[in-house]
């Protein structure tokens, strides 16, 4: 299948672009250099000398503090892009597969949140922009797949482990919030995942993260420095003892997976086994 891939360089697109290549797909990676998906006319022209049968749309303005001043910007990637590329796959009857997040909906309660329930409320200028995002494909398409995703790690870019790591190195103690609730992404899983989607037409909404249950930032982060053989230690406090953050973010991150299984998917391994594996992998880069 020839498959274009958006956002080629960054933490998902990286392993989504390798995923594909390694299964044998004609797999085209697009980064900003390539297409300006803020740019209907980049859009248009790349796709259709492109010309995919599907488009797996990776590319997004992720930093979810900065998007609090910077809305115009961040509306013109996550929302006006997204609905470029929907509008384009469209034209040459590609089927299209669109990244979201856990920040769509405004995390009240402890219920895990259902793939296909509509009662959204974001709570920031991302989770905004990307449920834009999402409207945008599901008004143009009907071969599409939306699949939200929640802390995301990988090698090629800046995430929650790395932070960690670096803090962990150079202090006795780390404040981590305990009253956010989710499930880690190793993005070298998820990209087999979505591979294996992308070849089906199962298409529809769809919850993404590593299993293993849910657990907070805290457990997260006590799990990444026990591995590391750190001897830091770490403090859980509030969202509102913590207190840095601009942009408000959900406490209830569970997302039900379920639906995967129900449509013939493998689920993501469990996450500690995932950091496991990506601590290795990052210990043989570092060596390398």
């Amino acid at each position: 299948m020839k498959i274009l891939v958006t956002g080629a360089n960054g933490q998902l697109g990286y392993d989504v672009v390798r995923e594909l290549q390694k299964r044998g797909h004609d797999t085209i990676g697009v980064d900003i250099d390539e297409m300006d998906i803020t740019d209907e006319e980049s859009v248009r022209s790349v796709l259709t000398s492109a010309a995919p049968e599907a488009v797996i749309h990776c590319a997004a303005w992720t930093a979810v503090d900065a998007a609090e001043d910077n809305a115009e910007k961040v509306y013109a990637v996550n929302a006006l892009g997204t609905r470029y590329i929907a509008q384009a796959c469209r034209r040459l009857n590609a089927k299209m597969m669109y990244i979201s997040t856990d920040y769509v909906f405004d995390g009240k309660g402890d219920k895990p949140w259902e793939p296909d329930q509509t009662d959204y409320c974001p709570l920031s200028v991302y989770g905004k922009s990307k449920l834009e995002g999402e409207l945008a494909v599901a008004s143009a398409l009907d071969r599409y797949f939306i699949v939200r995703i929640a802390w995301v790690f990988g090698l090629h870019g800046k995430n929650f482990v790395r932070t960690m790591l670096n803090v962990g190195r150079t202090h006795d103690t780390v404040r981590v919030v305990c009253d956010q609730i989710g499930t880690p992404t190793y993005t070298y899983d998820l990209a087999r995942l979505l591979a294996d989607m992308i070849e089906t037409d199962k298409y529809g909404y769809y919850h993404a993260t590593n299993e293993g249950g849910y657990l907070s930032w805290y457990d997260f982060t006590c799990e990444i420095f026990r591995l590391a053989g750190y001897a830091t230690k770490v403090i859980p406090v509030t969202t509102a003892e913590y207190g840095l953050s601009k942009a408000a973010r959900p406490f209830n991150s569970r997302l039900e997976k379920s639906k995967l299984v129900r449509n013939g998917f493998t689920p993501l391994p469990d996450w500690k086994d995932a950091l496991a594996r990506y601590l290795k992998e990052l210990e043989n880069a570092d060596q390398g």
